[in-house]
């Protein structure tokens, strides 16, 4: 019999693997298990986010819709009313510049985008909104179809700062 028919292998302990730098099979079957389950909830929400599902019909009466701005962009999303409805936008500004909310049709928007305000009062469905400030206006959707939404600050809108509201018939 040679030495090596008569040596029984002793378990490895756990000193030994990490003295000898071999890879533990626990944690690799732990990153798997955790890459999986990551790749499922990012694959969940992306299937929730990218549904398509439309947006609820606000209205009617007076509803209040909280619109933020962030690296000159509205939060608004895809926003659907009912005809009649009275908005109240709650807006509130986290950039570091000025920014306006203008809700209205296309003569307005004429109005905003030839003029030279940098600030104004707000009127109705026109809001200024200072950095760090929140600010409200109202719109009444009167009748069916599309508001357009802008900032007309210089270079705002050419920097995606608009938008449209679908405002559908009274039921």
């Amino acid at each position: 019999m040679t030495a090596l028919d008569t040596e029984v292998a002793a378990p490895i302990t756990a000193t030994e693997i990490r003295r000898t730098g071999r890879r533990r099979p626990r944690r690799l079957v732990r990153l798997a298990a955790a890459l999986l389950v990551g790749a499922a909830v990012a694959a969940a929400g992306y299937a929730i986010d990218a549904s398509g599902d439309e947006q609820p019909i606000l209205g009617p009466g007076v509803v209040t819709v909280e619109v933020g701005i962030d690296h000159s962009r509205f939060d608004l999303g895809t926003l659907r009313v009912q005809e009649g409805t009275l908005v109240r936008f709650v807006v509130r500004n986290d950039d570091p510049i000025d920014h306006e909310l203008v809700v209205g049709d296309a003569a307005v928007h004429r109005r905003h985008a030839a003029g030279s305000e940098r600030r104004h009062p707000p009127v109705p469905g026109e809001v200024s909104i200072a950095p760090g400030d929140t600010a409200m206006t109202f719109y009444e959707f009167s009748e069916p179809g599309s508001v357009t939404y802008a900032c007309h600050l210089p270079g705002h809108v050419a920097y995606g700062m608009a938008g449209t509201i679908e405002v559908l018939p009274a039921s």
